[in-house]
Formats: structure tokens, sequence, C-alpha cells
């Protein structure tokens, strides 16, 4: 997959292209709905199969007291769509100058003149340029006028008529379920991050883990105990999985996330890994003691082993 990060880089020539545009935070189930139909319509008249995102959500711009935690990095969001077998991405920056587009600005300076866009493909609620001003049926009288068709994207909907959504996911998340979140993601909730130095508590009851930086790339799930995956480079590995402030110590940092690579001992500090999360086991509690957690780490990897055992890495 090609990616361009700028309206500029888009080389003399690009297309003619498929083009579908959003945020894609997740690229979950109803993204890769959409992008199944962009590349069959791709497919079936010879065009290169395009998606437009943006380096940020614009309400980050626009309204940041509204704007939600993202799921995925940017670098994530390019690795899932590059898996959905498109042909490029471009990720243009939502800055002012973008956001002050008249919605005829915006078609013609990014979808006709650079990517040269023959067919476009949006849901029924797509607004576009300075303000939301754009919506579908200006669309359809723009690609009257430059030459592009515009082809609406049912929503995807799995259970009770709700719409899959990143909203969606990030309330799944929020109470811990990874397994319900994973489903509408059509992938396995995941960080990205690099080891770094703990304070070593792990290892003296018996159970060393890779400790991930607070900058790790992703949506943290809620506070508790996982069975998942760490991947370093090729290799992954099945982890019970920690999120939160360990309550037994004091002192530790919200949010931390540890995870215990089942019956290996590897070196990982300074390693950008990935820890997947496929179920919570339970939520943190707090111990009397140093005894009873190291009684219900083992029991908690137990349960990781089992859990993991009928899911495939």
């Amino acid at each position: 997959m090609k990616v361009f990060r700028s309206v500029e880089e888009v080389p003399d020539g690009f297309g003619p292209s498929a083009v579908t545009i959003g945020k894609f935070d997740g690229v979950h189930s109803g993204h890769r709905a959409v992008i199944g139909r962009l590349r069959e319509v791709a497919a079936d008249r010879g065009l290169t199969a395009a998606v437009i995102t943006f380096d940020r959500n614009p309400l980050e711009l626009l309204a940041p007291e509204k704007c939600p935690a993202s799921l995925v990095s940017n670098g994530q969001k390019l690795d899932l769509l590059s898996g959905t077998g498109i042909d490029a991405t471009l990720m243009v920056a939502f800055d002012q100058a973008l956001a002050a587009l008249e919605p005829e600005e915006f078609v013609h300076r990014i979808l006709v003149d650079r990517l040269h866009a023959a067919e476009v493909l949006v849901g029924s609620d797509f607004r576009f340029g300075h303000r939301g001003a754009g919506d579908v049926r200006l669309l359809r009288e723009l690609g009257e006028k430059y030459g592009f068709a515009v082809e609406l994207i049912d929503d995807v909907r799995p259970e009770h008529g709700r719409r899959v959504s990143s909203t969606w996911i990030r309330e799944l998340l929020a109470d811990g379920d990874v397994a319900h979140a994973a489903e509408l993601l059509g992938h396995i909730p995941t960080l990205r991050g690099v080891v770094v130095h703990g304070a070593a508590r792990g290892r003296e009851l018996g159970y060393p883990t890779a400790n991930l930086s607070p900058e790790s790339e992703g949506l943290i799930p809620a506070d508790g105990v996982y069975a998942g995956w760490l991947t370093d480079g090729d290799e992954t590995y099945p982890a019970a999985i920690s999120v939160g402030n360990n309550p037994t110590f004091e002192g530790v940092p919200h949010k931390q996330v540890e995870a215990y690579v089942l019956d290996r001992e590897l070196d990982l500090y300074g390693h950008c890994v990935e820890v997947s999360f496929v179920e919570r086991i339970r939520g943190m509690v707090a111990y009397q003691g140093v005894e009873p957690l190291i009684a219900q780490i083992a029991d908690d990897v137990e349960k990781a082993r089992g859990i993991l055992s009928a899911e495939p890495a």
C-alpha cells in the first residue's frame, strides 16, 4: 500500500481511482465493509482503490472538549489499512487550512485534481468542507459536474440495529469487554509500545513482566487481568496481562500495562512490542499481603493458559 502524508505527495497521473473518506479509527468491521465494497468497485472498473483519512480526529481541532480518545495511533491505522488490500492511503493533516476549505474546493483540490476520482463511496451521514456544509446531495451534484459517481454504503448493524462505530468499541473497552470489542473491530484490540523498566515486583513474585511505556499506542482497556498475546518482531507468545495501578502496592502509576509471558523469560527491555487482549479474566483487586496475591496470579495464569489454548495467535 502506498502512503501519502499530504495532498502534494500524490504524484501526477495517480488513478483514476475509487475513493472513500473517513476517520477510520480502529479500522473496524464497518470500515472494512466499506473498504471491501471499495475494492470490488475498483476491480470491476479497473480503478485504484484509495482511502482518504486524517492525522487526527477533526474534533481535536474543532471541539477539543468533545474529542474522544483514539482507538489506534496513526501508525497502527496505516498498518491495519494496509492489511485490507487497498492500493493507497492519503493521510492528510486536519488543520485550520483543511477545515476552512469550502465543499467544492475540497472536492476539486483533493478528489478531482490529485486522486482523479471516478467513484466515491460514502455513508449517508457523510459531511465535508467548511463547517460540514457539504452533504451527499451536494457530493452527487459535484460528481455530475466533475465526472465521478457517488455510491452510498449501508451501515453495518450486527446487534439490535445498532451501527458498528468507534464510539461503541470505546464503550466496550471501557468495560473491559475486549472479546466483544474484537468482534466489532474484526481484529484483537492491541497496544504497541516500548518495554521499559518497572519496579521489578513481578520478578520478585515469580512472574516477571514486560512493562509498556506510558506513551504506548492504542486505547488501553479497563483495569483488570486479561488473557492475550505479546508479539516481539515475528514471534508471538501467550501472556497474562495486567492493566491498572496494582492496588496491592502503593505508588504504582495508573493504567500501567504489564504482560507476563507464559512459561518464558525474555529480555525485552527496549523492544517495541505489541500486547493484544483476547479476554478479560477479572477486575483489579487489592489483596491483604503478598501470599494471596501470588496465589491469585497463579490462578490467573492458568485461566489465561486455558483461554489461549483455544485461540489462534
